[in-house]
C-alpha cells in the first residue's frame, strides 16, 4: 500500500509538471507580440523617436528608440558620461528580450544620437532632470509601469530625478555611482590610486597638478594602470566594439565641463565636483535597486550604504565587476535586476 501510494504521489508530480510545461505556439506568440510594431506611432521608424525638448535657450531633440512591448515593464535607460551614449548599454539586447522586459534606449541632449547645442549653460543637472521628464511624458510612462535605469552619472542623474518625480516611478535602478562626488573622489585618489604602481600614480598626480591635461601620456596611462582594472577588466583590445563606439561618440565638450578629463574623479572645476545628496537619500520610497561592483571606480561598500539609506531598498553585488559590470560580470548584473524589476511588477518586493 505504501508503495502504491508513493507511485501514485510520482505520477501526480509528472502529470502537473506536464500541464504546466510552457506551449511552444503560445510562447511564439507571446514573442510576436513583444516585438510587434502594430498600432504603434513609432512603427514608421521601427521604433525611433525624436521627442521634442523645451529649454530656455529653445526647442531641441533627443534620440530614443523604443525596444519590445510590455504595458507594466518599461526601463528607460539612462547612460553615463556626462555626454556618452546609449550605446554603452547596447547588451541590454541579450538579456531583456527573453524576459520580454521593453527598453527604451536614450541618447541625453548634447550627446551623438541627439541635439548638440553649443551652450554650457545647458549642461545641468537640474535641467537634465526636466529632460528626462519630458521624456517620460512623451513616451507615456507612469508609475504603473515606468522603470528607471540609470549607470554612473545616469545613476546621478535617476536619483536627482527620483528625487522630484518619485511618484511617476515604479522602480529606481542606481548602478554604479555613489551619492556623494567628494566621497567618489576621496574613494580614487586615496584607495584606488595608490594601488597602483608607484611611479605611475606619481607621474598621473603630476600631470594632474599641471593642469596637463591635454597630454597624450594623461590618457594612454589611465587607460593602462586604471580604465582596464577599474572601468572595465578586460585588456583594451578586448572592449566591445559598442564601448569603443560610445567612445568615439562622446561629446567632450558636456564631459569635461561637468565630470572632468578622466574618469579618476573629479578633475579642474568641473560643474559636479561639489554634487551630494547623501542626506537626501532617505526621502526616496520607491523601490530602489542600487549596484555595486568590486572593482569599480565608486567605492562597492558606499553603495551598499546607499540601498538601506532609501526607504525600500535592495542592493546587487557584483563580485568579478568594475565601473561597467554590465558588461564584466554581466551575468550576474544582468540576472539581478531582472529578479528586481519581476519582484517589483509582482508586488514581491
Amino acid at each position: 500500500m505504501r508503495n502504491l501510494v508513493l507511485t501514485c504521489l510520482i505520477l501526480g508530480i509528472l502529470f502537473a509538471c506536464k500541464e504546466h510545461k510552457t506551449d511552444p505556439a503560445v510562447e511564439a506568440t507571446s514573442q510576436s507580440q513583444y516585438w510587434s510594431f502594430e498600432n504603434r506611432d513609432d512603427q514608421y521608424t521601427g521604433g525611433i523617436k525624436m521627442i521634442p525638448i523645451e529649454t530656455e535657450l529653445g526647442t531641441f531633440r533627443v534620440w530614443t528608440k523604443r525596444m519590445g512591448n510590455n504595458p507594466t515593464k518599461k526601463v528607460l535607460l539612462l547612460h553615463g558620461g556626462p555626454g556618452m551614449t546609449h550605446e554603452l548599454y547596447e547588451c541590454v539586447d541579450g538579456y531583456f528580450p527573453q524576459e520580454e522586459i521593453e527598453y527604451i534606449y536614450y541618447d541625453q541632449l548634447g550627446s551623438y544620437y541627439s541635439d548638440k547645442p553649443d551652450d554650457l549653460s545647458l549642461w545641468t543637472t537640474e535641467r537634465f532632470v526636466e529632460e528626462v521628464e519630458q521624456v517620460r511624458q512623451a513616451l507615456g510612462l507612469n508609475k504603473d509601469n515606468f522603470y528607471l535605469l540609470g549607470q554612473s552619472w545616469g545613476g546621478m542623474l535617476a536619483m536627482e530625478y527620483a528625487l522630484k518625480y518619485q511618484e511617476n516611478l515604479k522602480g529606481l535602478v542606481i548602478s554604479n555611482m555613489m551619492s556623494s562626488i567628494p566621497e567618489y573622489n576621496d574613494y580614487a585618489q586615496n584607495v584606488l590610486g595608490p594601488q597602483m604602481d608607484p611611479k605611475v600614480y606619481v607621474e598621473i598626480k603630476a600631470m594632474e597638478e599641471a593642469g596637463d591635461f591635454e597630454n597624450p601620456k594623461y590618457g594612454e596611462l589611465l587607460f593602462e594602470h586604471y580604465y582596464t582594472k577599474h572601468v572595465l577588466r578586460k585588456p583594451l583590445e578586448q572592449w566591445p566594439e559598442a564601448i569603443m563606439r560610445c567612445l568615439n561618440h562622446a561629446n567632450n565638450q558636456v564631459y569635461v565641463h561637468m565630470q572632468g578629463y578622466s574618469e579618476f574623479g573629479i578633475t579642474g572645476d568641473a560643474t559636479l565636483k561639489d554634487w551630494d545628496i547623501r542626506e537626501r537619500l532617505k526621502e526616496l520610497s520607491v523601490p530602489t535597486l542600487v549596484i555595486g561592483a568590486r572593482y569599480d571606480t565608486m567605492d562597492p561598500e558606499h553603495m551598499e550604504w546607499m540601498s538601506k539609506e532609501v526607504q525600500n531598498g535592495r542592493y546587487l553585488f557584483c563580485p568579478n565587476g568594475s565601473h561597467l559590470s554590465q558588461y564584466d560580470d554581466q551575468k550576474i548584473y544582468f540576472n539581478g535586476v531582472i529578479s528586481f524589476i519581476e519582484d517589483v511588477d509582482s508586488g514581491a518586493f
